[in-house]
């Protein structure tokens, strides 16, 4: 697998908060590629569980499933943002307080009804309300999800924290194009 560079090293995560951060996330989105080449991405759901993704769907074939039955390769997008900041005097001086992390491999689809039983207890773990009075570990219809299992060749994360005050603008101007003013705005 090819391993490009990522152009702002100096916003790289660690692998560590790579990690971190893939425990903690809410969804993800998984990318395929269709028969006619045009990308197709989805969100969902997901369990970082013994160092591999986790997801499911229902069992009824769709577009997903024939994607990656057709090749296995996929890409999973999980981001969380903080929110926008100013930096400088124009309204294009913002800046975007974020992080994210891409993950690349290959997938396959989980048979095993112990494995699907846990994802399903896992998942209702990080996602269900702990205070359900339901009953706890019982999934009747496992043979109507199909679970897959994203075995990851390579990640990537690149964050930007939010600045403080002190350093946002109007405290501190990091106008991109110093020698130029603003408008006048007439009424």
């Amino acid at each position: 697998m090819s391993s490009p560079q990522i152009r702002r090293e100096d916003r790289a995560m660690s692998q560590e908060r790579i990690l971190e951060m893939l425990a903690r996330g809410y969804a993800g989105h998984i990318a395929t590629v269709s028969e006619d080449g045009f990308p197709y991405c989805i969100p969902l759901l997901y369990l970082w569980l013994d160092g591999e993704v986790y997801l499911h769907t229902t069992a009824a074939r769709g577009h997903l499933r024939a994607n990656i039955e057709r090749d296995p390769r996929v890409c999973i997008e999980i981001d969380e943002h903080e929110g926008v900041f100013d930096y400088g005097r124009f309204e294009c001086d913002s800046g975007l307080a974020y992080r994210s992390i891409c993950l690349f491999g290959r997938i396959r689809v989980v048979g095993d009804t112990g494995i699907k039983q846990r994802f399903c207890e896992t998942l209702m773990a990080k996602y269900g309300k702990p205070d359900t009075t339901r009953p706890k570990g019982f999934f009747p219809r496992l043979d109507v999800i199909t679970v897959y299992a994203v075995a990851v060749e390579r990640m990537t994360g690149k964050e930007t924290s939010m600045p403080p005050l002190s350093e946002q603008w109007p405290a501190k101007d990091r106008t991109k194009t110093p020698n130029v003013s603003a408008p006048t705005i007439r009424r």
